[in-house]
Protein backbone atom coordinates (compact mmCIF):
# COMPACT_ATOMS: atom_id res chain seq x y z
CA UNK A 1 0.00 0.00 0.00
CA UNK A 2 1.62 3.48 -1.03
CA UNK A 3 -0.31 5.18 1.66
CA UNK A 4 1.39 6.72 4.80
CA UNK A 5 0.27 4.32 7.97
CA UNK A 6 0.97 4.93 12.02
CA UNK A 7 4.56 3.46 11.54
CA UNK A 8 5.39 6.42 9.81
CA UNK A 9 4.82 9.09 11.92
CA UNK A 10 5.68 10.05 15.99
CA UNK A 11 2.18 10.27 17.69
CA UNK A 12 4.28 10.34 21.07
CA UNK A 13 2.12 13.00 23.25
CA UNK A 14 -0.13 13.88 20.45
CA UNK A 15 -3.94 13.57 19.95
CA UNK A 16 -4.89 10.96 17.23
CA UNK A 17 -8.45 10.98 16.27
CA UNK A 18 -9.05 7.05 15.06
CA UNK A 19 -12.09 6.74 12.66
CA UNK A 20 -13.15 2.75 13.72
CA UNK A 21 -16.06 1.07 12.34
CA UNK A 22 -18.17 -0.23 15.46
CA UNK A 23 -20.60 -0.42 13.66
CA UNK A 24 -21.96 -4.08 15.34
CA UNK A 25 -24.54 -5.95 15.75
CA UNK A 26 -26.66 -4.80 19.30
CA UNK A 27 -30.20 -5.94 20.41
CA UNK A 28 -31.19 -4.34 23.72
CA UNK A 29 -27.84 -3.00 24.77
CA UNK A 30 -26.40 -6.58 24.00
CA UNK A 31 -23.37 -7.18 21.61
CA UNK A 32 -23.89 -10.32 19.74
CA UNK A 33 -20.62 -10.16 17.33
CA UNK A 34 -17.71 -8.12 18.55
CA UNK A 35 -15.13 -8.42 15.84
CA UNK A 36 -15.02 -4.98 14.46
CA UNK A 37 -14.50 -3.92 17.80
CA UNK A 38 -11.68 -6.81 17.73
CA UNK A 39 -10.03 -5.65 14.62
CA UNK A 40 -9.34 -2.51 15.75
CA UNK A 41 -7.25 -3.13 18.26
CA UNK A 42 -3.67 -3.51 17.41
CA UNK A 43 -4.07 -0.17 15.58
CA UNK A 44 -5.70 1.31 19.22
CA UNK A 45 -3.28 -0.60 21.44
CA UNK A 46 0.10 0.40 18.98
CA UNK A 47 -1.11 4.13 19.71
CA UNK A 48 -1.54 4.07 23.22
CA UNK A 49 1.63 2.14 23.58
CA UNK A 50 3.23 4.52 22.04
CA UNK A 51 2.05 7.71 23.63
CA UNK A 52 -0.96 9.16 22.14
CA UNK A 53 -3.73 10.90 23.47
CA UNK A 54 -6.16 8.70 21.22
CA UNK A 55 -10.05 9.86 20.42
CA UNK A 56 -12.29 7.24 18.84
CA UNK A 57 -14.78 7.91 16.31
CA UNK A 58 -17.46 5.93 14.92
CA UNK A 59 -21.00 4.75 13.82
CA UNK A 60 -23.22 2.70 14.65
CA UNK A 61 -26.58 1.80 12.89
CA UNK A 62 -28.69 4.55 10.59
CA UNK A 63 -30.27 6.86 13.46
CA UNK A 64 -30.50 9.13 10.66
CA UNK A 65 -28.95 12.10 11.59
CA UNK A 66 -30.82 12.29 15.11
CA UNK A 67 -29.61 11.60 18.68
CA UNK A 68 -30.92 7.98 19.27
CA UNK A 69 -30.17 5.86 22.70
CA UNK A 70 -31.09 3.28 20.89
CA UNK A 71 -28.09 3.68 18.60
CA UNK A 72 -25.47 4.74 20.86
CA UNK A 73 -21.82 3.50 21.46
CA UNK A 74 -22.08 3.01 25.43
CA UNK A 75 -21.93 -0.57 24.83
CA UNK A 76 -19.52 -0.82 22.51
CA UNK A 77 -17.13 1.95 25.28
CA UNK A 78 -17.89 -1.36 27.27
CA UNK A 79 -16.82 -3.44 25.51
CA UNK A 80 -13.63 -2.14 24.28
CA UNK A 81 -12.43 -1.26 27.93
CA UNK A 82 -13.19 -5.13 28.99
CA UNK A 83 -10.64 -6.10 26.04
CA UNK A 84 -8.03 -3.08 26.70
CA UNK A 85 -8.20 -4.01 30.27
CA UNK A 86 -8.39 0.10 31.08
CA UNK A 87 -11.15 2.27 31.42
CA UNK A 88 -12.53 4.32 27.92
CA UNK A 89 -14.20 7.40 28.68
CA UNK A 90 -17.38 7.97 26.31
CA UNK A 91 -18.72 11.56 25.18
CA UNK A 92 -21.98 12.39 25.75
CA UNK A 93 -21.74 14.53 22.19
CA UNK A 94 -19.72 14.50 18.94
CA UNK A 95 -18.04 17.47 18.96
CA UNK A 96 -20.19 19.33 21.80
CA UNK A 97 -18.99 20.68 24.89
CA UNK A 98 -18.34 17.21 26.91
CA UNK A 99 -16.57 15.98 23.82
CA UNK A 100 -14.22 19.06 24.15
CA UNK A 101 -13.83 19.16 27.64
CA UNK A 102 -12.93 15.30 27.78
CA UNK A 103 -10.73 15.70 24.61
CA UNK A 104 -9.17 18.57 26.76
CA UNK A 105 -8.27 16.98 29.34
CA UNK A 106 -6.55 13.50 28.03
CA UNK A 107 -3.42 11.89 28.84
CA UNK A 108 -1.04 10.19 26.99
CA UNK A 109 -2.18 6.16 26.97
CA UNK A 110 -5.90 7.65 27.66
CA UNK A 111 -9.06 6.89 25.10
CA UNK A 112 -11.87 8.82 24.75
CA UNK A 113 -14.45 7.18 22.39
CA UNK A 114 -17.03 10.01 21.05
CA UNK A 115 -20.38 9.61 20.36
CA UNK A 116 -21.83 8.03 17.49
CA UNK A 117 -21.35 10.71 14.60
CA UNK A 118 -24.02 9.78 12.41
CA UNK A 119 -26.09 11.28 15.26
CA UNK A 120 -24.57 14.54 13.71
CA UNK A 121 -26.82 15.14 10.40
CA UNK A 122 -23.66 16.87 8.86
CA UNK A 123 -21.97 13.14 9.09
CA UNK A 124 -23.19 11.88 6.32
CA UNK A 125 -23.90 14.82 4.29
CA UNK A 126 -19.48 15.55 4.13
CA UNK A 127 -20.61 18.88 5.34
CA UNK A 128 -17.44 21.00 6.23
CA UNK A 129 -18.41 22.83 9.53
CA UNK A 130 -18.13 19.18 11.04
CA UNK A 131 -14.87 18.24 9.62
CA UNK A 132 -13.54 21.34 11.10
CA UNK A 133 -14.80 20.59 13.95
CA UNK A 134 -13.67 17.01 14.43
CA UNK A 135 -10.15 18.24 12.92
CA UNK A 136 -10.52 21.10 15.84
CA UNK A 137 -10.61 18.79 19.13
CA UNK A 138 -6.99 17.47 17.71
CA UNK A 139 -5.55 20.81 17.24
CA UNK A 140 -2.71 21.71 14.77
CA UNK A 141 -0.47 18.98 15.78
CA UNK A 142 -3.12 16.46 15.74
CA UNK A 143 -3.49 12.97 13.68
CA UNK A 144 -6.29 11.90 11.63
CA UNK A 145 -5.88 7.67 11.37
CA UNK A 146 -8.59 6.31 9.28
CA UNK A 147 -9.13 2.43 10.39
CA UNK A 148 -12.53 2.15 9.44
CA UNK A 149 -12.34 0.20 6.23
CA UNK A 150 -16.25 -0.67 6.67
CA UNK A 151 -16.89 2.78 5.59
CA UNK A 152 -13.99 3.95 3.59
CA UNK A 153 -16.33 4.09 0.41
CA UNK A 154 -18.38 6.71 1.96
CA UNK A 155 -17.21 10.42 1.03
CA UNK A 156 -18.93 11.43 5.27
CA UNK A 157 -17.01 14.33 7.56
CA UNK A 158 -15.32 11.50 9.29
CA UNK A 159 -13.71 9.61 6.86
CA UNK A 160 -13.16 11.81 3.97
CA UNK A 161 -13.91 15.87 5.28
CA UNK A 162 -11.48 15.66 7.70
CA UNK A 163 -8.68 15.34 5.63
CA UNK A 164 -8.25 18.43 4.44
CA UNK A 165 -8.46 20.35 8.03
CA UNK A 166 -5.67 18.34 9.06
CA UNK A 167 -1.90 17.97 8.50
CA UNK A 168 -1.65 14.40 9.11
CA UNK A 169 -4.25 11.74 7.86
CA UNK A 170 -2.07 8.16 7.86
CA UNK A 171 -3.87 4.87 7.41
CA UNK A 172 -4.12 2.21 10.36
CA UNK A 173 -3.31 -1.28 10.29
CA UNK A 174 -6.63 -2.55 9.45
CA UNK A 175 -7.25 -0.62 6.40
CA UNK A 176 -3.55 -1.59 5.63
CA UNK A 177 -4.17 -5.01 6.28
CA UNK A 178 -7.56 -5.07 4.09
CA UNK A 179 -5.85 -3.22 1.20
CA UNK A 180 -3.34 -6.00 1.31
CA UNK A 181 -4.88 -8.91 1.62
CA UNK A 182 -7.89 -7.80 -1.26
CA UNK A 183 -5.01 -6.33 -3.22
CA UNK A 184 -3.17 -9.54 -3.44
CA UNK A 185 -6.87 -11.21 -5.17
CA UNK A 186 -7.10 -8.43 -7.45
CA UNK A 187 -3.39 -7.92 -9.05
CA UNK A 188 -1.82 -11.40 -7.94
CA UNK A 189 -4.37 -13.99 -8.11
CA UNK A 190 -2.53 -17.34 -8.29
CA UNK A 191 -4.74 -19.70 -10.98
CA UNK A 192 -7.79 -21.27 -10.70
CA UNK A 193 -9.58 -18.64 -9.55
CA UNK A 194 -13.01 -18.60 -8.46
CA UNK A 195 -15.20 -15.52 -7.64
CA UNK A 196 -18.11 -16.77 -5.31
CA UNK A 197 -21.26 -14.06 -6.02
CA UNK A 198 -24.41 -13.89 -3.85
CA UNK A 199 -27.22 -11.51 -2.48
CA UNK A 200 -29.72 -9.72 -3.69
CA UNK A 201 -29.42 -7.56 -6.34
CA UNK A 202 -27.23 -7.51 -9.80
CA UNK A 203 -27.04 -3.90 -10.05
CA UNK A 204 -25.23 -3.56 -6.95
CA UNK A 205 -22.43 -5.98 -8.29
CA UNK A 206 -22.56 -5.43 -12.07
CA UNK A 207 -19.23 -3.28 -11.60
CA UNK A 208 -17.65 -6.34 -9.66
CA UNK A 209 -18.47 -9.01 -12.52
CA UNK A 210 -17.20 -6.94 -14.83
CA UNK A 211 -13.60 -6.87 -12.93
CA UNK A 212 -13.34 -9.95 -12.29
CA UNK A 213 -13.68 -11.09 -16.26
CA UNK A 214 -10.72 -10.08 -16.66
CA UNK A 215 -9.14 -11.92 -13.85
CA UNK A 216 -10.98 -15.22 -12.83
CA UNK A 217 -11.76 -18.51 -14.36
CA UNK A 218 -15.25 -19.06 -12.91
CA UNK A 219 -17.38 -16.91 -11.12
CA UNK A 220 -20.82 -19.18 -8.83
CA UNK A 221 -23.37 -16.82 -8.98
CA UNK A 222 -26.29 -17.33 -6.42
CA UNK A 223 -28.50 -15.66 -4.51
CA UNK A 224 -31.34 -13.23 -5.21
CA UNK A 225 -29.33 -12.00 -8.31
CA UNK A 226 -28.88 -15.32 -9.87
CA UNK A 227 -32.43 -15.02 -10.67
CA UNK A 228 -32.16 -12.14 -12.74
CA UNK A 229 -29.45 -14.30 -15.20
CA UNK A 230 -32.29 -17.09 -15.07
CA UNK A 231 -34.95 -14.78 -16.44
CA UNK A 232 -32.03 -13.91 -19.31
CA UNK A 233 -31.81 -17.16 -20.24
CA UNK A 234 -35.71 -17.73 -19.90
CA UNK A 235 -35.85 -20.06 -17.26
CA UNK A 236 -38.97 -20.72 -14.94
CA UNK A 237 -38.56 -18.93 -11.92
CA UNK A 238 -42.07 -18.05 -10.45
CA UNK A 239 -42.55 -15.16 -8.68
CA UNK A 240 -38.91 -14.99 -7.12
CA UNK A 241 -37.56 -11.93 -6.77
CA UNK A 242 -35.42 -10.25 -9.70
CA UNK A 243 -34.79 -6.96 -11.59
CA UNK A 244 -36.29 -6.74 -14.84
CA UNK A 245 -34.17 -3.75 -15.74
CA UNK A 246 -31.33 -5.67 -15.87
CA UNK A 247 -32.16 -8.25 -18.12
CA UNK A 248 -30.14 -7.44 -21.35
CA UNK A 249 -27.52 -6.13 -18.36
CA UNK A 250 -27.30 -9.81 -17.28
CA UNK A 251 -27.44 -11.04 -21.05
CA UNK A 252 -24.47 -8.95 -21.52
CA UNK A 253 -22.55 -10.35 -19.22
CA UNK A 254 -23.08 -14.10 -20.03
CA UNK A 255 -21.99 -13.33 -23.47
CA UNK A 256 -18.63 -11.51 -22.40
CA UNK A 257 -18.31 -14.26 -19.87
CA UNK A 258 -18.45 -16.49 -23.10
CA UNK A 259 -16.06 -14.55 -25.03
CA UNK A 260 -13.50 -14.28 -22.69
CA UNK A 261 -13.81 -17.95 -21.95
CA UNK A 262 -14.80 -17.68 -17.66
CA UNK A 263 -17.50 -19.94 -16.77
CA UNK A 264 -20.63 -19.17 -14.98
CA UNK A 265 -22.07 -21.21 -12.87
CA UNK A 266 -25.83 -20.65 -12.48
CA UNK A 267 -28.46 -22.77 -10.02
CA UNK A 268 -29.56 -25.82 -12.01
CA UNK A 269 -32.00 -26.71 -9.27
CA UNK A 270 -33.20 -25.07 -5.86
CA UNK A 271 -35.91 -24.97 -2.79
CA UNK A 272 -38.64 -22.52 -3.01
CA UNK A 273 -40.96 -21.33 -0.78
CA UNK A 274 -45.04 -20.77 -1.63
CA UNK A 275 -45.10 -17.17 -0.42
CA UNK A 276 -49.00 -14.74 -1.07
CA UNK A 277 -48.31 -12.30 -3.06
CA UNK A 278 -48.34 -8.92 -1.22
CA UNK A 279 -46.84 -10.97 1.62
CA UNK A 280 -43.65 -9.93 3.30
CA UNK A 281 -40.87 -11.86 2.57
CA UNK A 282 -39.37 -12.57 6.78
CA UNK A 283 -38.42 -15.44 8.44
CA UNK A 284 -41.47 -15.97 9.95
CA UNK A 285 -43.63 -15.48 6.88
CA UNK A 286 -40.58 -18.51 4.65
CA UNK A 287 -40.44 -20.52 7.59
CA UNK A 288 -44.64 -21.29 7.87
CA UNK A 289 -44.87 -21.26 3.93
CA UNK A 290 -45.15 -24.65 1.96
CA UNK A 291 -41.29 -25.69 0.43
CA UNK A 292 -40.15 -27.75 -2.27
CA UNK A 293 -37.49 -28.36 -4.50
CA UNK A 294 -37.50 -26.86 -7.52
CA UNK A 295 -35.27 -28.15 -11.33
CA UNK A 296 -34.41 -24.84 -13.04
CA UNK A 297 -33.86 -25.06 -16.99
CA UNK A 298 -35.62 -23.65 -20.17
CA UNK A 299 -37.48 -26.57 -20.34
CA UNK A 300 -41.60 -25.26 -20.60
CA UNK A 301 -42.86 -28.57 -19.79
CA UNK A 302 -40.82 -29.17 -16.65
CA UNK A 303 -41.83 -25.98 -15.23
CA UNK A 304 -45.10 -26.21 -15.99
CA UNK A 305 -45.18 -29.73 -14.32
CA UNK A 306 -43.40 -28.37 -10.90
CA UNK A 307 -45.74 -25.57 -10.96
CA UNK A 308 -43.62 -22.73 -10.65
CA UNK A 309 -46.33 -19.82 -9.74
CA UNK A 310 -46.53 -18.54 -6.27
CA UNK A 311 -43.34 -19.54 -5.47
CA UNK A 312 -39.95 -17.93 -4.45
CA UNK A 313 -36.40 -19.62 -5.27
CA UNK A 314 -34.92 -18.90 -1.94
CA UNK A 315 -31.60 -21.50 -1.83
CA UNK A 316 -29.59 -23.42 -4.29
CA UNK A 317 -30.28 -27.14 -4.72
CA UNK A 318 -28.02 -30.08 -4.48
CA UNK A 319 -26.97 -30.48 -7.63
CA UNK A 320 -25.69 -27.19 -7.58
CA UNK A 321 -23.92 -27.59 -4.64
CA UNK A 322 -22.36 -30.14 -5.89
CA UNK A 323 -21.77 -28.25 -9.26
CA UNK A 324 -20.00 -25.64 -7.31
CA UNK A 325 -17.92 -27.23 -5.46
CA UNK A 326 -16.68 -29.25 -7.94
CA UNK A 327 -15.47 -25.76 -9.10
CA UNK A 328 -13.78 -24.93 -6.14
CA UNK A 329 -11.72 -28.14 -6.25
CA UNK A 330 -8.98 -27.08 -7.73
CA UNK A 331 -8.98 -23.73 -7.42
CA UNK A 332 -5.95 -21.89 -5.68
CA UNK A 333 -7.52 -18.51 -5.24
CA UNK A 334 -10.96 -18.07 -3.96
CA UNK A 335 -13.18 -14.29 -3.31
CA UNK A 336 -16.40 -14.92 -1.83
CA UNK A 337 -19.52 -12.13 -1.55
CA UNK A 338 -22.53 -12.46 -0.76
CA UNK A 339 -24.96 -15.47 0.28
CA UNK A 340 -26.35 -18.08 -2.24
CA UNK A 341 -29.65 -18.35 -0.19
CA UNK A 342 -32.24 -16.64 2.27
CA UNK A 343 -30.09 -17.62 4.96
CA UNK A 344 -31.99 -15.31 8.11
CA UNK A 345 -34.37 -18.65 7.68
CA UNK A 346 -32.63 -21.92 8.74
CA UNK A 347 -34.66 -23.83 5.97
CA UNK A 348 -32.24 -21.67 3.19
CA UNK A 349 -29.16 -21.63 4.38
CA UNK A 350 -28.03 -25.20 3.29
CA UNK A 351 -26.63 -23.77 0.29
CA UNK A 352 -24.43 -21.16 1.61
CA UNK A 353 -23.49 -23.40 4.72
CA UNK A 354 -22.25 -26.08 2.06
CA UNK A 355 -19.74 -23.82 0.48
CA UNK A 356 -18.59 -22.50 3.54
CA UNK A 357 -17.94 -25.87 5.20
CA UNK A 358 -15.66 -26.71 1.89
CA UNK A 359 -14.16 -23.54 1.75
CA UNK A 360 -12.95 -24.28 5.40
CA UNK A 361 -11.49 -27.50 4.43
CA UNK A 362 -9.53 -26.07 1.60
CA UNK A 363 -5.74 -25.12 1.20
CA UNK A 364 -6.82 -22.35 -1.41
CA UNK A 365 -6.00 -18.95 -0.33
CA UNK A 366 -9.51 -17.11 0.33
CA UNK A 367 -10.67 -13.79 0.52
CA UNK A 368 -14.35 -13.21 2.44
CA UNK A 369 -16.60 -10.18 2.44
CA UNK A 370 -20.09 -9.26 3.04
CA UNK A 371 -21.69 -10.20 6.83
CA UNK A 372 -23.46 -13.48 5.26
CA UNK A 373 -20.85 -15.38 3.99
CA UNK A 374 -18.36 -13.99 7.01
CA UNK A 375 -20.95 -15.51 9.05
CA UNK A 376 -21.04 -18.83 7.32
CA UNK A 377 -17.20 -18.53 7.73
CA UNK A 378 -17.19 -18.25 11.24
CA UNK A 379 -19.54 -20.35 12.55
CA UNK A 380 -17.79 -23.31 11.27
CA UNK A 381 -14.09 -22.45 12.28
CA UNK A 382 -16.06 -21.70 15.43
CA UNK A 383 -17.26 -25.60 15.17
CA UNK A 384 -14.46 -26.85 14.49
CA UNK A 385 -12.13 -25.27 16.94
CA UNK A 386 -14.42 -26.51 19.47
CA UNK A 387 -13.57 -30.29 18.15
CA UNK A 388 -9.56 -29.18 18.48
CA UNK A 389 -8.25 -27.55 15.33
CA UNK A 390 -6.31 -24.44 16.12
CA UNK A 391 -6.75 -21.10 14.53
CA UNK A 392 -3.42 -21.49 12.08
CA UNK A 393 -5.71 -24.00 10.38
CA UNK A 394 -7.53 -21.45 9.40
CA UNK A 395 -4.86 -18.93 8.36
CA UNK A 396 -5.61 -18.93 4.30
CA UNK A 397 -8.82 -17.60 4.84
CA UNK A 398 -8.78 -13.79 5.21
CA UNK A 399 -12.82 -12.26 6.32
CA UNK A 400 -12.99 -8.54 5.44
CA UNK A 401 -14.45 -6.39 7.71
CA UNK A 402 -15.95 -4.45 4.33
CA UNK A 403 -19.36 -5.54 2.73
CA UNK A 404 -19.68 -2.41 0.32
CA UNK A 405 -16.43 -1.29 0.52
CA UNK A 406 -14.95 -4.56 -0.11
CA UNK A 407 -17.21 -5.05 -3.23
CA UNK A 408 -16.67 -1.40 -4.77
CA UNK A 409 -12.42 -2.53 -3.82
CA UNK A 410 -13.31 -5.30 -5.75
CA UNK A 411 -14.86 -3.74 -8.67
CA UNK A 412 -11.44 -1.51 -8.80
CA UNK A 413 -12.82 1.61 -7.32
CA UNK A 414 -10.42 4.21 -5.66
CA UNK A 415 -12.42 4.35 -2.45
CA UNK A 416 -12.71 8.09 -1.20
CA UNK A 417 -11.46 7.29 2.56
CA UNK A 418 -8.52 5.39 1.64
CA UNK A 419 -7.71 7.94 -1.28
CA UNK A 420 -7.81 10.70 1.35
CA UNK A 421 -4.83 9.88 3.43
CA UNK A 422 -1.61 10.81 2.27
CA UNK A 423 0.61 8.90 0.42
CA UNK A 424 4.49 7.76 1.11
CA UNK A 425 7.06 9.74 0.08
Amino acid sequence: MNKKTIQDIDVKGKKVLVRVDFNVPLKEGIISDDNRIVAAIPTIKYLLENGAKLILCSHLGRPKGQVNEKYSLKPVAAKLAEKLGKEVKIAKDVVGQDAKQLVQNLKEGEVVLLENVRFDPREEKNEPTLSQELANLIGEDGIYVNDAFGTAHRAHSSTEGITHYVKNSVAGFLIEKEVQELGKVIEQPEKPFVAILGGAKVSDKIGVIENLLTKVNTIIVGGAMANTFLKAMNYEIGSSMYELDKIEEAKRLLEEAKQKNVQIILPVDGYAAKIPEGTELTVETIENAEHKAVILNDNKEIAKEQIMEGFNILDIGEQTIENCIHALENAKTICWNGPLGYTEAPSFAKGTQSIANYIAATNAKCVIGGGDSVAAIKKVKKEAMENGKTPEQFSNIYLSTGGGASLEFLEGKELPGIKALEDKK
